[in-house]
């Protein structure tokens, strides 16, 4: 379709040019045909080769490499997210968006999808998701490490509004499977409770199908920034079983981010948190006061701020927060 629309534009160049005598509704006319013609050019879908920077967000949804699941990749509810490319993303309550990360983890997705592997598994059967529309909008992505690793689900924030994944969990996903560690990226429904319900049954699917993952269930690990932060916490400290998942271990650690959170338990997994001095959505202090707390009962903590450092800022490159990934790694492996 590109190279008709191509031919029809050079048509109409080579007409206007033998052309000269025609009226000025004429000139109008051949005028519109061009921006007709220039502008199904800009909007005509790509097809094959990599993502790049420029890559409009909406052909990475349609892609048919991703069977319908694309549209997950980004935010349900497009009134969250800005930017028609890859490469302007933009997401409410983040900071500090990689835009190269952001088209590395579409080619992960896309390059995955195209060799064969599973990038994405549902979590309800297709009876729960007529009974609940709802859960039609949830899912795990999945990051494959070494076979037979332990693994670990990562849970965006967006205010229990929407999910910001990739800002807030699939750029950690990547970076653990990178480490070898098999990651998963929850897309939930918004709302606390249902957020949990989600991990739960998230949990749930991934211990049932830990054969067929390849999946070392033990010391697994619960991340989360700002509501997934909470998220992480709360299953920490209650277990599935507590928000309708099966009765299993609680998490071998939790890595948390910028969140309010201060609900703790005497039974609280292992807990990392990291935080910006300068983030007005959650204080630093709030998150240090529930990790002293935790310490005094004997749970083991680690706990950094970082000077000058708002909220959502996710890896944190280029940040005062960068490297803070690898830090929370030997934390959890300290764990195992």
């Amino acid at each position: 379709m590109v190279s008709m629309a191509a031919a029809c534009l050079l048509a109409l160049c080579l007409a206007g040019c033998g052309a000269a005598a025609g009226g000025a509704a004429s000139g109008a006319a051949e005028e519109e045909s061009r921006q007709e013609v220039a502008s199904a050019l800009q909007q005509e879908p790509q097809s094959g080769g990599a993502y790049t920077a420029d890559t409009r967000v909406e052909d990475v949804i349609q892609d048919p490499a991703f069977d319908g699941y694309g549209r997950l990749i980004f935010p349900v509810d497009s009134g969250y997210w800005s930017g028609g490319t890859l490469g302007d993303l933009r997401l409410v309550w983040y900071n500090h968006i990689d835009s190269e990360k952001t088209v590395e983890i579409a080619n992960y997705f896309k390059d995955h999808a195209e060799a064969g592997d599973a990038v994405f598994y549902d979590i309800y059967t297709q009876e729960e998701k007529e009974d609940d529309p709802e859960k039609e909008d949830t899912g795990l992505f999945f990051f494959r490490g070494e076979p037979g690793g332990k693994f670990a689900v990562c849970n965006a924030g967006g205010g229990f509004a929407y999910v910001g994944a990739m800002q807030d969990s699939f750029p950690h996903a990547l970076e653990l499977s990178k480490q070898g560690y098999n990651a998963f990226a929850l897309i939930y429904r918004p709302g606390a409770q249902t957020a949990c319900e989600d991990l739960a049954r998230a949990i749930s699917f991934i211990f049932e199908h830990a054969e067929e993952l390849q999946v070392d269930t033990g010391c697994y690990s619960l991340w989360g920034g700002s509501a997934g932060g909470r998220m992480a916490a709360w299953l920490g400290s209650y277990g599935p079983a507590a928000f309708g998942g099966d009765d299993l271990p609680r998490p071998g650690a939790v890595v948390m981010q910028y969140t309010g959170h201060s609900d703790y338990t005497p039974d609280d997994p292992p807990t990392f948190a990291c935080v910006g001095e300068s983030d007005g959505i959650a204080s630093w202090r709030t998150m240090q006061r529930r990790l002293q707390a935790l310490e005094s009962l004997g749970i083991p903590t680690e706990f950094h701020h970082y000077p000058g450092l708002g909220h959502g800022f996710g890896l944190g490159t280029g940040t005062a927060a960068e490297g803070w990934l690898e830090e929370a790694v030997a934390f959890w492996e300290a764990q195992m």
